[in-house]
């Protein structure tokens, strides 16, 4: 009987624990996580949550999974390290949903990035009339291509020659490559036809007279200089704009001419439009346009993909349509002969309904989408999925949701859990905190100030416990007793963007206004399609930023020019030996602090440079001095103590002081100048960004949901800055779902009242207080409930 009794060995683990976790900030924290339970954990942004979760948990657990494969199969995976921890027990196959956006290449779409896209090429390929091959025959990633000729075979010892013929029918669009957009290039924007080469004709940078660009012209021989580029010939001109690439003299030099547009598309226009700087990506922006594909209709795919149909719908029709719609349709079709297909489609669109992304197509371009809908799109192939005992991995699930929204994950993640799944949730939001069965609040601080465990244990005994997070939990904006008054207004007028129905409304300038609504009612494409970016509007949109380990905070705000200039000056030397991506670089370790080693499947191994030791300077570099420091103590300095020394004394720089004051205002005061962008939260390259932009002069500001990844005692910060910035005579123009903000703003401009072709209106502008007591839209019943009214 007592045997009976006794825990059997295998449920005895019911636990996954870590004991000195060190990734990052981490100091030796060590944690229990109860299994098959929700656990939440919480903390300032920049306090270790994602260090621990992300890069230690989820880490490992990928790590060992991948160690399960063939040599040969890992030389194919991403290489992962082994996190800084000294145990790590109890875990379980990791599946990490995280906020990276979807690349954003042009070809993918939120079709082809659930699958749904491939089954509908299925689908069309077996049942559309007329037939017209297999399913890579609807793909516009495919394109047709036929050919013959002879092959060699070997048969019973004698070599034989055959004749075979192949062809491969595609569904991509010839004209535009299965892009759905083709880019002209406005040749007014190049060249001005009425002056000559030799008077300085060409408007394009780096293409000065008396430099090579220009010299490559105007030396070919091909055409006269001092003649005004209208007065070309036919031939004349064809040679100075598309002209083959041809080897010829010029000045005596072997040189390659090209004509002037298909040089300026390998040299401007194959690159990423990020990485550009900022006076050649304007006059890209000028001089290139994209038009939708007069061939496809921009639907990608070509004519005979679009000619085979089921019940008179091509799939072009059926990419288009509303997914919601979409799912509607394909319940309609009855066809036993692909049953199991059509409840697998069916089960994938209703999946999108359900998390609420049934206002999208699947011909969205996957780049379009916010970093929230991005995180729910890869959530969709988890839903239904059988698979139990499994950690899921959240970051921050909640972004960009609507507090109605917000109700419905929590269930989503509830559901998670009850099929016997670990949940471990990254996230700030009260309303998921609620529903955690286990918190770990980390902090107390960002940065070095954090990375320790402040609390463990339930969500009731957080409330009580006096941390930081716990004395914020139930923290509730009150609305304001007075609102400013408008300076004047911004017109909008038939805005018919997306899925707007034709809205006008007017924007209240000098005042603090928030555009709110459900996710998918039309609020980005009301404030980015129509608000223009005109000189004055500084938009601060949630595309991510960019950076390599090489890249930092000084040099990603601009902050290191000044900072050069200072020391150049202060030791009458030139400013590139005070970059270590410059002349200053390390000889031994390029600059980046530390030497690579690269070991095929394994992990590469990073060590710290030995004759630089981590500094990234060249010794002599660091002889030099600006009131007492040198270039690498100054780039290890917190944002705070640089803003002091170079805010007055020897080191005096007006221009840097102004950016770290920016950097300090967003609540990075901790971050070190020289840190890694790499190794920032999201949470804080959104702020790094805003700080940036604030630096820009502007009287309109536009801030898209600048409350993500920002803890509740964060966001009183956050109003004091938008109320500085309001009081300091500039517009506010916020899109935001967070209560507090709502609360806080002078005017709320409310869209809904859906998503998709159920929103695109205003369904409410006023004050907060009108929309608290009006209770007549969703947002103002969670407002109502919010604020207690």
């Amino acid at each position: 009987m007592d045997e009976a009794i006794a825990q059997h060995a295998a449920d005895s683990h019911d636990l996954i624990r870590v004991h000195g976790a060190r990734e990052n900030n981490l100091k030796d924290v060590s944690v229990e996580i109860p299994k098959r339970r929700l656990t939440v954990f919480t903390g300032v942004s920049g306090s270790g949550k994602s260090s621990l979760v992300f890069d230690t948990i989820a880490a490992e657990s990928q790590r060992l999974i991948n160690e399960t494969y063939s040599a040969f199969v890992q030389g194919f995976m991403p290489t992962l390290a082994r996190p800084e921890v000294d145990v790590l027990d109890g875990l379980t196959t990791a599946i990490i949903v995280d906020q990276q956006r979807m690349g954003a290449d042009p070809r993918s779409t939120v079709g082809t990035a659930t699958d749904a896209h491939a089954m509908l090429r299925i689908l069309f390929s077996r049942l559309g009339t007329p037939h017209i091959g297999s399913p890579k025959a609807f793909s516009f990633n495919v394109a047709s291509i036929s050919g013959a000729g002879a092959v060699t075979v070997e048969r019973g010892g004698k070599t034989v020659k055959e004749r075979r013929a192949f062809s491969i029918t595609g569904g991509m669009c010839p004209r535009c490559e299965g892009r759905g957009a083709v880019t002209d290039i406005d040749l007014s924007q190049l060249y001005d036809e009425d002056k000559s080469l030799s008077e300085g004709a060409l408007t394009i940078p780096g293409y000065k007279p008396g430099g090579w660009n220009h010299r490559l012209y105007t030396e070919s021989g091909l055409f006269d200089p001092d003649k005004p580029i209208r007065t070309f010939s036919r031939r004349q001109l064809d040679d100075f704009l598309y002209r083959e690439p041809v080897r010829m003299k010029i000045a005596g030099i072997n040189m390659t001419y090209e004509g002037l547009v298909p040089r300026i598309q390998k040299s401007m226009l194959a690159k990423d439009r990020e990485a550009m700087q900022p006076h050649i990506r304007e006059f890209v922006d000028r001089a290139v346009t994209f038009t939708t594909c007069p061939d496809c209709d921009g639907t990608r795919l070509s004519e005979a993909a679009r000619s085979s149909k089921i019940k008179g719908i091509s799939i072009a029709d059926a990419c288009a349509m509303q997914i919601s719609d979409l799912a509607a349709w394909v319940r309609g079709l009855d066809e036993p002969s692909v049953a199991p297909l059509l409840t697998a489609l069916g089960g994938t669109l209703d999946s999108f309904v359900e998390i609420g992304l049934g206002y999208l197509s699947l011909d969205r371009p996957a780049g379009t989408l916010s970093g929230g809908e991005a995180q729910r799109t890869k959530m969709i192939r988890h839903l239904g999925s059988s698979l139990t005992d499994v950690t899921y991995v959240f970051d921050e699930p909640t972004t960009g949701l609507h507090p109605h929204d917000i109700r419905r994950m929590n269930d989503l993640l509830l559901r998670l859990r009850d099929k016997g799944n670990t949940v471990l949730v990254v996230e700030h939001k009260p309303e998921v905190i609620a529903i955690a069965d286990h918190v770990v609040d980390l902090g107390p601080g960002a940065g070095t100030a954090g990375g320790t465990v402040c609390f463990e244990g339930s969500v009731a005994g957080l409330r009580a416990s006096g941390t930081l997070t716990g004395r914020h939990l139930d923290d509730r904006a009150a609305l304001k007793q007075t609102v400013r008054e408008p300076t004047g207004v911004l017109e909008i007028r038939g805005a018919i963007t997306h899925n707007l129905r034709n809205v006008d409304v007017d924007i209240p300038l000098g005042v603090l206004t928030v555009v709110t609504g459900v996710a998918g009612s039309g609020k980005s494409s009301l404030v980015h399609g129509s608000v223009p970016a005109r000189a004055g509007v500084v938009s601060v949109d949630q595309a991510p930023i960019r950076g390599s380990r090489r890249s930092n905070p000084a040099t990603y705000t601009g902050l290191l020019e000044p900072i050069r200039k200072a020391f150049a000056k202060a030791n009458g030397v030139k400013p590139a030996l005070f970059s270590a991506n410059s002349e200053g670089a390390c000889p031994s370790c390029n600059g980046a602090g530390v030497v690579y080693t690269d070991l095929a499947m394994m992990a590469g191994v990073a060590t710290t440079c030995e004759e630089c030791e981590g500094k990234r300077f060249d010794a002599s570099v660091l002889e030099y001095r600006l009131g007492g420091r040198d270039i690498s103590e100054v780039l290890a300095m917190p944002v705070t103590e640089a803003e002091e020394f170079f805010g007055d004394g020897e080191a005096r720089t007006p221009a840097a002081h102004r950016i770290l004051r920016n950097m300090a205002d967003v609540g990075l005061g901790y971050l070190t100048l020289g840190q890694p962008l790499t190794t920032l939260s999201g949470g804080e390259r959104q702020r790094l960004k805003l700080a940036t932009h604030m630096a820009e002069k502007g009287g309109v500001y536009v801030l898209d949901e600048p409350t993500t990844g920002l803890h509740l005692a964060d966001v009183q910060q956050l109003l004091g800055l938008l109320d500085r910035l309001v009081d300091a005579g500039k517009s506010v123009i916020v899109i935001e779902h967070h209560q507090a903000v709502m609360a806080h703003a002078d005017w709320i401009i409310d869209l809904g009242p859906g998503a998709g072709h159920d929103g695109g209106r205003v369904v409410f502008e006023g004050t907060p207080a009108d929309l608290v007591a009006a209770r007549s839209t969703i947002t103002g019943e969670h407002l109502a409930e919010y604020v207690g009214a």
